[in-house]
């Protein structure tokens, strides 16, 4: 006898799942983003492993992680004010191109035999000024490539799904390659991987649109982002809770090559399992999130997947095998998968279109900018007290913060449904 063939409830669920797929401009996007950041994922799990392999300190890994990123606290809210009025797909290939002459620079300099530790913090704060101009434009660039903004939320979801199917795939390649040839080979390929995304840009077709208004004032224009912002008290919360937990809680990911080489007595390869593991988790949540229909009880997935990061982040302090660790990681990423993508998507429908960018560059600015300083700090912090006390900190001050957004956000998000 034939087996069944598949309910029309099933394909209407994964046509639900894969609906921003219907528009060509995201297919394009979605392909060639996925592309440049599985390059991206190999050249930080490359980058970490060689900081520490040059100099063999915690310190010195927190401290090139911050200088990645901190150019992001000073140039992301400028970068909105310019997204909001420039061609964000032009502010974007910009990026794009500084980014991959960074990665095709330290390619070669590794081919060469000529890296040196002094190299890394110039090329880490190159890279932080392209990300912090790219960031901004990217956040705000997804309305114009999903025309029905029903499908935003579905959007959101399915790039967070891309974002951690290529952290799923790069960091463990990453590893290997890295364990056989060096992180040369890594840097490389990032460095071409950016084509894919400059082709998928270039080929995307918009209708006419209306000229968007000169920047005739434009620190002016910088203030009312913030003030629009912070006026918004469900935005402000958000905020404030992604900032907490970028500074308490994801900065834990610098000290990973620490981790696995003391802790763990693992290499390379181990490490890149190990974000693998967290890429796969997050990856599973953004899919869940992307079959759902409607917004509502976003904001107690938000504060379900921050606590369950927290706790994953405590417990992987604590953890002594390779195995537990690779669970816990995949939790972990779960955790912050779901608070991330649930934050993202509601601060885009809370928000009105001509202050779209500016107000993701200050969520930018909440995430990436709170990151660096976290880094430089657990650098110090586990040089001082070991790793498995920083990570166990900042796990605990991650619950902490998520319990106190919980208690003022979840009234408010309860009354808007």
């Amino acid at each position: 006898m034939s087996a069944a063939p598949p309910t029309p409830r099933r394909f209407a669920s994964l046509k639900n799942a894969l609906r921003a797929f219907r528009y060509r401009n995201y297919r394009l996007y979605f392909g060639g983003q996925g592309i440049s950041l599985t390059g991206s994922w190999m050249q930080q799990v490359a980058m970490g492993w060689l900081v520490y392999r040059l100099t063999g300190s915690a310190f010195h890994l927190g401290l090139v992680a911050f200088t990645a990123q901190v150019p992001v606290i000073f140039m992301a809210p400028l970068a909105g004010v310019l997204a909001d009025h420039w061609d964000r797909m032009r502010i974007m290939l910009m990026a794009q191109a500084l980014a991959m002459a960074q990665a095709l620079v330290l390619a070669a300099l590794m081919f060469s035999g000529a890296i040196a530790a002094w190299h890394l913090l110039p090329l880490a704060f190159f890279l932080g000024v392209a990300n912090a101009l790219d960031a901004p434009a990217r956040h705000s660039f997804i309305v114009q490539v999903v025309e029905n903004k029903e499908d935003l939320g579905n959007a959101i979801a399915l790039n967070s799904a891309m974002f951690n199917g290529a952290r799923l795939v790069g960091p463990p390649l990453a590893g290997i390659l890295v364990a056989l040839a060096g992180e040369g080979i890594c840097f490389l390929i990032n460095g071409i991987s950016y084509l894919a995304v400059i082709f998928a840009l270039l080929a995307m077709r918009f209708p006419a649109r209306a000229a968007r208004r000169k920047i005739t004032a434009f620190w002016p224009q910088l203030r009312e982002g913030f003030t629009y912002t912070f006026g918004l008290r469900p935005v402000r919360l958000i905020i404030a809770l992604i900032a907490w937990i970028s500074l308490v809680g994801v900065s834990y990911v610098t000290l990973m090559p620490v981790f696995v080489r003391r802790v763990l007595n693992g290499g390379p390869h181990d490490l890149g399992f190990l974000m693998g593991a967290a890429g796969c988790g997050a990856l599973l949540g953004a899919l869940a999130l992307a079959g759902r229909q409607s917004r509502q009880g976003l904001g107690a997935i938000m504060v379900s997947g921050s606590l369950l990061f927290s706790a994953a982040l405590v417990c992987l302090a604590q953890a002594r095998g390779f195995w537990l660790a690779m669970l816990l990681m995949f939790c972990g990423g779960l955790g912050m998968m779901v608070q991330m993508a649930s934050a993202n998507t509601t601060v885009q429908h809370l928000i009105s279109d001509d202050k779209r960018a500016r107000v993701m560059s200050i969520y930018t600015m909440a995430f990436m900018g709170a990151t660096p300083i976290g880094s430089f700090l657990v650098g110090i912090l586990a040089s001082a007290l070991g790793v498995r006390w920083t990570i166990t900190i900042g796990g605990a001050l991650s619950l902490l913060g998520t319990l106190i957004f919980a208690r003022s956000f979840l009234p408010l998000s309860r009354a808007a449904e």
